[in-house]
């Protein structure tokens, strides 16, 4: 027998949004409101998986079978169509109304799982291959809820994506070795450039390190540029936080360029939000 209301587990996400919000489109005004509940609950599972991924004190074996049995606890939600787990709940809810590809949930917790198991990547393919699970599948639930899933469209979305977990690698190179022992940028790219992982833990940030850093960005630039026509080409509030999203993290890679020591995170001023916003009412890249 349910031991919770919908209404409560639809809560229980917006609260964890709330303790938790980051770079994610969940409360953002741009974002129709009847989309921001079933956005939240998307958040909310997909936290809750990096959290064991990443959080508290267990060994990386440790933190694959937590996975496990999360994913394994999903699957049978979806077969019960409840949970007591609130957020699966929800999420079945969501899933039902909005007629969402259950793969693609699927495939966030495969990333999260790579992420205990996976710490170095040969080629940059390798590096794509885990955007595609662990970025892309964010963007193809948006243009789900928003039924506007064309194959172009999914298709921009997936470069996108990609793009911003890149620029998201590059602002925290060392966070990612010294915390997790993680290194996203090619091992053969490291080869290239004379660069070593000497170089991420102890923040060498030499002229051979930023060289290597700079051809990512710029890779990282036009993967970004190549899925910009989808901001062009939806229209309303939807539209315009595909743009905000875009300019973004053009702005990061912009101010990446710019920065004299590669381990240094840029910073977004009030300043460059206006014109983010600027650039996204005009439609202009």
């Amino acid at each position: 027998m349910a031991t919770q209301t919908l209404q409560q587990a639809y809560q229980h996400c917006q609260q964890i949004v709330r303790n938790h919000y980051e770079n994610f489109p969940v409360a953002s005004w741009f974002l129709p409101k009847k989309l921001r509940l079933p956005i939240s609950v998307i958040y909310a599972f997909a936290r809750h998986a990096d959290d064991l991924a990443d959080e508290g004190e267990l060994n990386d074996n440790e933190r694959y079978r937590a996975l496990e049995q999360y994913q394994s606890d999903f699957e049978k939600a979806l077969k019960d169509s409840y949970s007591d787990n609130p957020i699966f709940f929800a999420l079945t809810d969501v899933i039902k109304n909005h007629q969402l590809p259950t793969d693609l949930f699927f495939d966030l917790l495969t990333a999260f799982k790579m992420d205990t198991k996976t710490k170095r990547y040969a080629s940059f393919d390798d590096v794509l291959n885990y955007c595609h699970y662990s970025a892309n599948p964010v963007g193809r639930l948006l243009l789900h809820l928003h039924q506007q899933n064309t194959a172009e469209n999914l298709k921009n979305s997936d470069a996108i994506c990609s793009a911003l977990q890149l620029i998201n690698f590059y602002q925290d190179i060392h966070q990612d070795i010294q915390e997790n022992n993680r290194i996203y940028i090619p091992t053969d790219e490291l080869v290239q450039f004379n660069v070593t992982e000497q170089h991420f833990s102890e923040k060498i940030n030499d002229d051979n390190m930023q060289r290597l850093m700079q051809f990512q960005i710029v890779r990282a630039e036009k993967l970004m540029l190549s899925g910009a026509m989808l901001g062009q080409q939806l229209s309303g509030l939807f539209g315009m936080e595909i743009r905000m999203i875009i300019q973004g993290g053009l702005a990061i890679t912009g101010k990446l360029h710019k920065i004299s020591n590669v381990f240094d995170r840029p910073r977004l001023t009030s300043g460059d939000k206006f014109v983010m916003l600027w650039h996204a009412l005009r439609k202009t890249i």
